[in-house]
C-alpha cells in the first residue's frame, strides 16, 4: 500500500464527501480509491468512513485522523516544494473561479503576464457569477466580492470596487434623466441583475451622507451574469448599477452615461479565497500574491 497516496485519497474523500469526486480529483480509477481507503483502514485497524448505499460519513476516528493527516500532508508538500525549488518555479494545475465581468475585464487580459512569470502553471479558469463550492468542485481558489458566506475558507482582501449608476444615451432620451433616486420609481425601467443562487433581483442602493435608499423597480429583462448585465445597459434595456472599473471604457466613449452622480453606493470588498489545507500550495501562494497586486491597480474605492 502507498500510504501517502492512501492518506491523500482519504483526505480528499472526507472533503468532497464522495469517492467518485475524490478519485477524479486525484486522477485515479474509482476502484483504486476505494481499495486505498480499505487498505488504510486495515492498516490502522479502525474504520475511517462509514458507507451506506445513500450516504458517506466520516467516523469519529476518521475525523481525528483527517485533522492530523491534513497537517502532515501539508508539511510534506512544503518539504517537497523547498527541495525542488518549487518556490522559484511552481508548476502544475491551478483551478480558479471568478465572476464574469471581473474575469473578462481584469483577470484574463492580465493572464499573459502571469504566464510569463510562471510558465509551468496551467490555469483552469471557471467563469461564472454562481459562487463555486471550492471543496466539492475541486477549485483551488476563487475571487469573490461582498459578504463572506463560508467562514471556513481563508480569505485575503485584495481591494474594493466602486459602483456607478448609468444608462445608455438612447434610454435616457426615451425615459428622461433622473434627478433623485425616487424618480426611478416613476416611469423608469431597471436593467435587472438577479442572484444565481436565490433568483431574486438585486435592488439599486444609494447613499448620500448619512442617508441611504433602496430602490426596487420593474424591469423588462433580467440577467444573472455580470458581463450580460453590462451588455444590457449598453443596449438600452434599462438603468442600473455596475462596477465603475468595468463600465469606465463605455463611460469614456459615451456609450454609457453616469446618472445620479450626487449619490454613491458603498464599494464592494473583493477577496481571494482558498481552503485552509491549501495554504502551502506553491501555485496558490504565487497566484494570491500576484492577483493582489493586479487588483490593487484597478481598485476604485
Amino acid at each position: 500500500m502507498d500510504q501517502l497516496l492512501a492518506m491523500r485519497t482519504f483526505v480528499r474523500i472526507a472533503e468532497t464527501g464522495a469517492f467518485a469526486k475524490a478519485a477524479d480529483a486525484l486522477q485515479l480509477p474509482r476502484s483504486t480509491a476505494s481499495k486505498l481507503v480499505a487498505d488504510l483502514e486495515d492498516h490502522l485497524g479502525t474504520k475511517l468512513i462509514q458507507r451506506t448505499t445513500r450516504s458517506l460519513n466520516v467516523t469519529p476516528e476518521g475525523a481525528e485522523y483527517y485533522e492530523r493527516a491534513v497537517r502532515l500532508l501539508a508539511e510534506i508538500d512544503e518539504m517537497d516544494a523547498v527541495a525542488s525549488n518549487a518556490r522559484a518555479q511552481p508548476k502544475g494545475r491551478l483551478r480558479l473561479d471568478i465572476g464574469s465581468s471581473l474575469a473578462n475585464s481584469i483577470l484574463i487580459p492580465a493572464l499573459p503576464e502571469f504566464r510569463a512569470l510562471y510558465p509551468e502553471i496551467e490555469v483552469q479558469l471557471g467563469v461564472s457569477d454562481r459562487p463555486a463550492d471550492l471543496i466539492n468542485e475541486g477549485v483551488d481558489c476563487a475571487i469573490r466580492g461582498g459578504a463572506l458566506a463560508d467562514t471556513s475558507l481563508i480569505a485575503r482582501r485584495i481591494c474594493e470596487l466602486g459602483f456607478v449608476t448609468c444608462a445608455a444615451p438612447g434610454y435616457l432620451s426615451n425615459f428622461g434623466v433622473p434627478e433623485k433616486p425616487s424618480d426611478l420609481e416613476h416611469g423608469h425601467i431597471l436593467a435587472s441583475y438577479f442572484s444565481s443562487l436565490s433568483g431574486k433581483p438585486f435592488p439599486l442602493l444609494f447613499r448620500q451622507g448619512e442617508k441611504t435608499i433602496e430602490i426596487n423597480m420593474r424591469s423588462m429583462a433580467a440577467v444573472n451574469d455580470s458581463t450580460a448585465h453590462l451588455s444590457s445597459l449598453i443596449a438600452g434595456l434599462g438603468i442600473g448599477q455596475t462596477f465603475r472599473y468595468v463600465a469606465q471604457p463605455h463611460l469614456d466613449d459615451g456609450t454609457l452615461v453616469p446618472v445620479l452622480t450626487g449619490w454613491s453606493r458603498h464599494s464592494m470588498p473583493l477577496y481571494v479565497m482558498y481552503p485552509p489545507n491549501r495554504h502551502l500550495n506553491a501555485q496558490i501562494r504565487v497566484f494570491v500574491d500576484w492577483v493582489a497586486v493586479l487588483f490593487a491597480k484597478v481598485a476604485d474605492v
